[in-house]
């Protein structure tokens, strides 16, 4: 395949760019400067550096001002947060092609981000549009569906009891823990993650005693999450992890009958591996991904359709939220409601939800249609739109509608 594509895992602290290459990676600190006199514009070291000699103004902490809406001012001049964005990842990219020696378009572009917020997530989207792409060439996943890319491209040895990963940044640490569930109707796999409330500063890290303190956090922390646990694998990954010396006693911990892996751009490379597999006429990770920014139940309807019951699922787990949402119409009988059932990916057992038709018209027996359309506001819930459509010529439809929010 030789599309060109970009993993993209955008932080406040670094920006890392992955093409799918396994062995290259670029990083960014996520930083732009404006060149006070031509008016032009560096990101990352080189933005640094020219900072350093005076030749403009420097802002950094991207992604922050986007969350806040935010606006900054260089040289006199304001730049929304989207501005500021969009520049710095044109850079990024024409940055990135000019190693790679290509004048290629991008044919995907997967972001990665820590919190999957709305806000950020349309300013992504549009700042892929920004830099040529259609829509659906670009998608926005969270740091736990990138870990599951990136884990499933690798050997199954990797993954195939449960994975965790530390991941100690500027900003906090986390962990994250991944497995594989079979003998489901279609495998699954899961990734989820905690903040630790335990989060240190790497700053404490310079001084004997502030590293002594953050090697004993870490290793509350996994014998906390760890115990009892069987690993295939366990990654290391972040800024604090770079230098190794001062976790001396974590990493004897962890190193226990384990294996123990540094990846430094895990996010990127899932992401890219992501944008790659987007481009195949059939995924290469046939698994229902339970992860942030997908559902984690199925929603469907028992009906009667030429004489046969059958099942129509509306969604189902694995889904991405923000893309799920069908519409069926049906004709209820003998009953004035709406029946959905809604069924957790790793439970047998089905939550009947009833939704009233209260307020649609009185008619007979088999003379109403109702349009049933769903759809996501976010992974935990379900909007449901109930709509008269009538009954052909004899009993035409109405503006009789009902909208009702159901948690998963």
């Amino acid at each position: 395949m030789n599309e060109l594509i970009a993993g993209i895992d955008l932080c406040d602290e670094y920006t890392q760019v992955s093409c799918g290459d396994e062995e290259k990676a670029w990083t960014f600190p996520t930083v732009i400067f404006r060149h006070r006199a031509a008016g032009t514009w560096s990101v990352g070291e080189d933005a640094y550096a020219q900072t350093l000699r005076g030749e403009g103004s420097l802002t950094d902490k991207l992604v922050k001002l986007v969350l806040k809406d935010g606006t900054a001012t260089l040289d006199g001049v304001r730049y929304t947060a989207k501005e500021l964005l969009e520049l710095f990842l044109e850079r990024v990219l024409c940055t990135v092609k000019k190693d790679l020696e290509t004048e290629d378009a991008f044919q995907g572009l997967v972001f990665t981000v820590r919190s999957l917020d709305e806000r950020l997530v349309e300013t992504l989207y549009s700042c892929g549009e920004k830099l040529g792409l259609e829509k659906k060439q670009i998608r926005v996943i969270g740091h736990s569906e990138s870990m599951i890319y990136y884990m499933l491209s690798q050997k199954k040895e990797i993954w195939s009891g449960t994975v965790g990963m530390f991941d100690l940044s500027e900003q906090e640490l986390r962990y994250y823990e991944m497995k594989v569930q079979r003998g489901l109707k279609k495998n699954a796999v899961l990734a989820e993650y905690e903040t630790m409330e335990e989060s240190f500063s790497l700053d404490i890290l310079e001084t004997p005693s502030g590293a002594k303190l953050g090697d004993k956090i870490l290793c509350t922390c996994a014998d906390r999450l760890m115990q009892r646990k069987l690993y295939s694998a366990v990654f290391l990954m972040g800024k604090g992890f770079e230098k190794r010396e001062w976790a001396e006693d974590f990493m004897k911990l962890l190193c226990t009958k384990r294996r123990v892996y540094m990846e430094t751009a895990m996010f990127a490379k899932g992401a890219a591996y992501c944008a790659q597999d987007h481009l195949r006429p059939q995924t290469s990770y046939p698994y229902a991904m339970i992860c942030e920014g997908r559902l984690k139940s199925s929603v469907a309807m028992e009906v009667l359709h030429k004489g046969q019951e059958m099942t129509v699922t509306l969604a189902a787990a694995g889904d991405g939220w923000r893309d799920s949402g069908s519409m069926l119409e049906v004709i209820p009988e003998k009953q004035n409601a709406i029946e959905l059932e809604i069924t957790p990916f790793d439970s047998k057992k089905k939550k009947a939800v009833t939704l009233m038709l209260e307020g649609f018209p009185s008619r007979p027996e088999r003379t109403t249609r109702v349009r049933v359309e769903v759809s996501f506001l976010d992974e935990k819930t379900m909007k449901v739109v109930l709509t008269d459509r009538g009954f052909g010529e004899l009993f035409p439809a109405t503006d009789t509608r009902i909208v009702q929010e159901v948690m998963l």
